[in-house]
């Protein structure tokens, strides 16, 4: 290899005489370099590793090409640019063709092949057409002979092997090539940044590249910007989605200029129609010549006026439009046409006649046309409410001559999502597949959005599979289906799927997942992270997206992150109020809610059924009746107190606030109940003690038709557990059965409850039995009857069986243990669950656990041990707990710690006549007579009577 090195150059050195000598003495020469190439020398003895491997493999292909053009010589053949294309293939790194090595190869080849080494020009037509083709091994082919033959230094073939690379999806090499060219002129310059303009395509770092480049270029004082210069550069600016990066470009056109230009100007009212900064972008196209408003510029700016929803200003530019020199094409009308589902237009509008006038002038010259008018007329029918018309309309273009398009099958997918009609929607979806619309990425959108609204999620799932390109729609319309259909940790996940994809959320898509990180539990932390990419993007003024962040924190009980978010909002909406006001009662701040309502009306905004009962669930006890009075008086002034939703809120005020009347009242008011009203006032009826009523109220609502559900069932269950009535009890319990909600937990837990308090345990244990599926709550209930049943050895064997069947137990677990220790004497076992709830399950003992220790150890009559464990409570004792501290006194007749228990008692409930009675019995018990008198004096003194007996007779 070296020996080639040398003799190629001493040819190099000859010169003319070199290139001058016959043809067939070059090629003698050449066989003779050929024969005393070794190529198995030892890769040890080669040229260093950046350029060995590439020598080998160059110099097999230079010895394959002489060897066919000396074939071609001897068959007097003259070989040609074909021949010499068609035997060098590229197989080697493109920098090694900047090697030493090649200089004098590139005479003498040129030489002998009789091209001109003076022009670059022949090597043109093929470079375009790699470029046409998008052909990168083409490309790089003629990049090879260009270097051989000396014009990898002219600027022209440069600037057209940028645009190679560029086009060809190799902007690595393009980059290479601009940063090696020695003389770059404002082609190279705009070549490069055209480059990354096709390239880039929401890549944050290539943008970035871009802009640096152009910010180099502004610096540079050889070379001046020209539109072509500006145009890419501002196409990295739409790309990136910073509009401040193309208002600085603007103010440069401005500077030199340009901004006039109609590649700039068009350039930049796209920009800003696409930021949605039409004022913007108006006045630009106002300050254009009219030769320069071509019908694309035209169409860009109709086309953002539709989507901004702005009805007059459109309707003003279509007809600007139509009076012009130049006159919308059908672009512009298909535009409007569309848009109908994003306008409202009125019967009096002129501009549905200015565009159907217009519509049918074209009609007259373009046959294509017919199907848009007849989807003018099909979206009229679906604006207007007339469904069936919509519908036979589209049966009428599908069946004749008049044919359909994406425009059609759009306006017929939603008219089948108003009726629901899922049948129907199948039978457009396989007209759209067989047509071929599927494919159609708007077309593709409204079927998920049908399949979604239909309930019928996993056929949506198929569609958004299936498709293509996948735009912002198209997510946004899965993450709303997910909603739609309660899946909202797959909404999430399809979220998080977009980020990844670096497709920029918009405000409809932050605010639909924000709704769903609401109802998950570990939300709150994506809902921040949601709230960082808003506060990135400048998402977070919109007010959507300031109302679902509003909603999220407020149920999550962060109250002063929404509070800030409330009051930074430039306008307040009603979903905003709504949210704080159920954030405040959420985290039991009624006060704060009903203060905030107020402020609401005496702003002016008029609150909705959510708003008023959302405020009737902050009116509770005395002190809410009044204000849930004037709330009440409030929604009947507004016409909608016998609304179903805020008469049940209304109804649950006066209920909770002890008011059964009015709520008898309300209930009655309310046209159509359902089965929510009625549970309601079923519940009311228990808990305030009238069971007689509660299950009258319940045979009135079976005679009214209206079917009860499990939580109907469990508040019956309830009431007869509250009365003891067992008999009562096994009847609903048929009646549960009947319905077919025996398998229901939540019921099951209210009847093993039921048995178990109207001393049926084993009633209680059979249904338990029986339960397959037993939440923690089935758990609990059957524990706690086992206790209070004196079963404490059977309550702690359920207890283990529990832990066995891999169920946690809570808090109310705990509390049915130690109650089955108590009432069996269990104290070791006590104390031993007791220390267990900390140590093993991380759960601290509250008042009701303390209150079962010292109750075991009061039975054992540990009453000294039980008073330093009450005196050793992180908390102030409760009077049960003393209370029962007094019975086991009395019980144990110690005189001493009970005068001590009795005392505490009394400094908590002084009017309490069960104590003076139970401290009584302790002295009478010790013949302590005088005490006796002493404790009925006081009692008199401070006026505290004594419940008298009844008897059931």
């Amino acid at each position: 290899m070296w020996a080639l090195e040398q003799h190629l150059e001493e040819e190099r050195k000859q010169g003319k005489r070199a290139c001058q000598r016959p043809m067939e003495e070059q090629m003698h020469a050449i066989q003779g370099f050929v024969k005393s190439f070794q190529p198995c020398s030892s890769p040890t003895t080669l040229p260093p590793p950046s350029h060995q491997w590439a020598k080998f493999e160059v110099w097999r292909e230079i010895k394959r090409c002489w060897l066919a053009q000396e074939m071609q010589l001897q068959a007097n053949i003259r070989p040609t640019i074909q021949t010499t294309k068609k035997i060098i293939l590229l197989r080697y790194p493109l920098s090694s063709l900047s090697n030493p090595f090649f200089q004098p190869f590139r005479h003498s080849s040129a030489h002998y092949l009789h091209l001109s080494t003076s022009s670059s020009s022949q090597w043109f037509s093929l470079l375009r057409t790699a470029i046409s083709t998008s052909n990168l091994r083409l490309g790089k082919s003629i990049h090879a002979h260009i270097i051989i033959f000396g014009h990898s230094a002219n600027r022209f073939s440069t600037n057209n092997l940028i645009t190679m690379y560029s086009k060809c999806g190799s902007l690595s090499d393009a980059r290479l090539l601009f940063d090696k060219a020695p003389n770059r002129d404002i082609v190279t310059w705009n070549s490069i940044l055209a480059a990354y303009a096709l390239s880039a395509d929401a890549n944050d770092g290539l943008v970035h590249e871009g802009f640096c480049l152009f910010r180099l270029l502004h610096s540079s004082s050889a070379v001046s910007p020209t539109k072509h210069t500006l145009a890419p550069a501002l196409k990295l600016g739409l790309i990136s989605g910073y509009v401040w990066a193309s208002e600085a470009i603007h103010g440069y056109a401005v500077k030199i200029g340009l901004e006039l230009d109609v590649f700039v100007s068009g350039a930049l009212i796209n920009i800003y129609c696409k930021s949605g900064r039409i004022t913007d972008a108006r006045v630009l196209f106002n300050d254009l010549p009219e030769s320069d408003r071509d019908a694309v510029l035209w169409n860009v700016m109709l086309k953002a006026y539709v989507h901004m929803g702005l009805e007059k200003e459109a309707c003003t530019f279509f007809s600007d439009f139509h009076h012009g020199g130049l006159g919308p094409d059908d672009v512009s009308v298909q535009c409007i046409l569309s848009g109908f589902p994003e306008v409202k237009f009125d019967q009096d509008n002129k501009f549905v006649e200015q565009v159907q006038a217009y519509a049918t002038k074209l009609f007259l010259y373009n046959d294509t046309l017919d199907v848009i008018l007849w989807n003018k007329t099909l979206c009229q029918h679906y604006q207007a409410g007339e469904i069936w018309a919509a519908f036979e309309c589209f049966l009428y273009m599908s069946r004749s001559n008049v044919g359909y398009d994406r425009v059609t099958l759009i306006v017929a997918l939603a008219a089948t999502v108003a009726t629901n009609d899922m049948e129907l929607g199948q039978q457009i979806h396989g007209l759209a597949f067989k047509s071929g619309f599927d494919l159609d990425t708007a077309v593709a959108n409204s079927l998920i959005n049908m399949y979604s609204k239909a309930g019928c999620f996993s056929f949506a799932r198929k569609v958004f599979s299936g498709m293509q390109e996948m735009d912002l729609i198209s997510r946004n319309s899965m993450i709303a289906g997910c909603m739609q259909n309660g899946l909202e940790a797959e909404s999430v996940t399809l979220f998080l799927d977009l980020l990844r994809d670096d497709l920029r959320p918009d405000h409809f898509t932050l605010a639909t997942v924000l709704k769903a990180v609401a109802s998950l539990t570990p939300g709150l932390s994506l809902s921040e992270q949601i709230h960082v990419q808003a506060l990135k993007t400048g998402i977070v003024t919109d007010s959507f997206v300031s109302t679902a962040l509003t909603d999220v924190y407020s149920r999550r009980g962060k109250m002063e992150e929404a509070e800030f978010l409330f009051q930074n909002q430039d306008e307040i909406d009603l979903a905003s109020w709504n949210a704080m006001i159920f954030g405040y009662i959420n985290c039991n701040n009624c006060r704060k809610a009903l203060e905030l309502f107020t402020l609401m009306h005496k702003s002016g905004e008029r609150p909705d059924e959510i708003t008023l009962a959302t405020v009737a669930k902050a009116c509770s006890g005395s002190v809410g009746l009044e204000q849930g009075r004037q709330m009440h008086a409030h929604a009947v002034k507004l016409g909608v107190s016998s609304e179903l939703y805020v008469g049940s809120g209304i109804l649950d005020m006066y209920i909770k606030c002890g008011d059964m009347v009015d709520a008898f009242t309300v209930f009655e008011e309310i046209p159509a109940r359902d089965d929510v009203a009625w549970t309601a006032m079923i519940s009311g009826c228990v808990e305030n003690g009238d069971e007689a009523c509660a299950l009258l109220i319940y045979h009135q609502m079976r005679e009214s038709g209206v079917l009860p559900d499990e939580y109907t069932f469990a508040t019956l269950i309830k009431a007869s557990s509250c009365s003891t009535a067992l008999e009562r009890g096994r009847q609903i319990h048929a009646e549960v059965i009947k319905s077919d909600y025996a398998s229901d937990p939540f019921v099951g837990t209210s009847l093993i409850d039921m048995y178990a308090k109207c001393g049926n345990i084993e009633d209680a244990y059979c249904l338990f039995m029986r339960i397959d599926v037993r939440s923690i709550t089935l758990w609990n209930a059957m524990l706690v009857g086992l206790a209070q049943h004196g079963h404490g050895r059977e309550a702690l064997n359920l207890f283990r069986d529990m832990e066995i069947h891999g169920m946690e137990p809570d808090r109310v677990s705990f509390i049915g243990v130690l109650s089955a220790c108590s009432h069996s004497g269990l104290i070791c076992e006590a104390y031993l669950y007791f220390q267990s709830m900390l140590k093993d399950y991380g759960i601290q003992p509250e008042v009701e656990h303390y209150s079962c220790l010292v109750d075991a150890l009061g039975r054992a009559g540990r009453l000294q041990e039980a008073e330093k464990l009450i005196a050793s409570m992180p908390f102030e004792a409760s009077s049960a707990m003393y209370r029962a501290l007094l019975g086991a006194c009395r019980v144990q007749g110690d005189r001493e710690t009970g005068t001590r228990v009795a005392t505490r008692l009394l400094a908590l409930e002084p009017s309490d006549s069960s104590v003076y009675v139970l401290l009584s019995n302790i002295y009478a018990a010790a013949n302590k007579w005088d005490e006796v008198t002493d404790a009925r004096k006081m009692m008199h003194r401070k006026n505290v009577k004594k419940d008298p007996g009844f008897s059931l007779d």
